[in-house]
């Protein structure tokens, strides 16, 4: 039986917060989609509050992961411990709150969702995500893993997605706000995307106001991060997962604006 997993990218602000709300249901719908993954730790420019944290939940996440900004709101970290499906990087320091890895039962299937950070140019301070992944897989039984890898390079999402091939389910790049063009299924079934792109405000930079950005690239002090107005995209992608050998068929990027 084929099961449709949709993967939706951070979403930035208030703008963007407000389009997955409106949004994502109706996606869902359409696309007859089984479990939705999104990554939410833009929804306040750095980080999300417990509040946005449940809006995304409420808008029809049945999994919430996050990246670098976990901690950008630091009163998220009691809703950490007490809900299973808000995920940090499982390879933060076991000192951090809250968990990166859940399996979550749908009755007919089981799906491991997996939440991991990189260290290539981005936080050398993480533990491997690649023996992280391994020493997860050996937790638990489930039908279909899912891998958010929050990453600034290609290359580690890439190197990444080639050494879980074939055991995991689907692996998505985060963090980066720009989706890529090379969905595919890799030669041993795992699906990939190296950057699912963002939720928030079309005319923007990376979700942040034009003109705010282009002065802090000329030397000015820009001050807070303002998320930019206007009309907004949704961007993530679909992977068609097989219950029988719980690996990808299909991978199709999806932009709702």
């Amino acid at each position: 039986m084929e099961y449709h997993i949709l993967a939706v990218g951070d979403v930035v602000g208030e703008p963007g917060l407000r389009h997955l709300e409106k949004n994502l249901r109706p996606l869902q719908k359409l696309k007859n989609i089984a479990f939705t993954v999104v990554n939410g730790e833009n929804a306040s420019g750095v980080g999300v509050t417990p509040e946005q944290a449940w809006r995304i939940y409420d808008a029809g996440a049945d999994a919430v992961t996050l990246g670098n900004h976990t901690f950008g709101k630091m009163q998220l970290q009691d809703l950490l411990d007490d809900v299973p499906w808000l995920l940090r990087p499982a390879n933060y320091t076991g000192r951090a709150p809250g968990h990166g890895c859940e399996i979550f039962d749908l009755g007919a299937v089981r799906v491991r969702v997996m939440n991991l950070i990189g260290r290539c140019g981005l936080d050398w301070k993480a533990n491997d995500p690649f023996t992280t992944a391994d020493a997860l897989l050996k937790q638990g039984e489930a039908d279909f893993t899912l891998v958010d890898f929050h990453a600034e390079a290609t290359s580690e999402k890439l190197a990444l997605g080639y050494y879980l091939d074939g055991r995991v389910s689907a692996l998505w790049g985060t963090h980066t706000h720009v989706p890529t063009a090379d969905e595919r299924v890799y030669p041993k079934g795992t699906g990939y995307l190296t950057d699912l792109g963002m939720t928030g405000p079309i005319e923007s930079v990376l979700g942040i106001e034009p003109r705010q950005s282009v002065e802090g690239f000329l030397g000015g002090l820009p001050g807070r991060y303002r998320p930019a107005e206007g009309p907004c995209k949704l961007q993530g992608a679909v992977f068609t997962l097989n219950s029988e050998t719980g690996l990808c068929t299909a991978v199709e990027r999806v932009e709702l604006r």
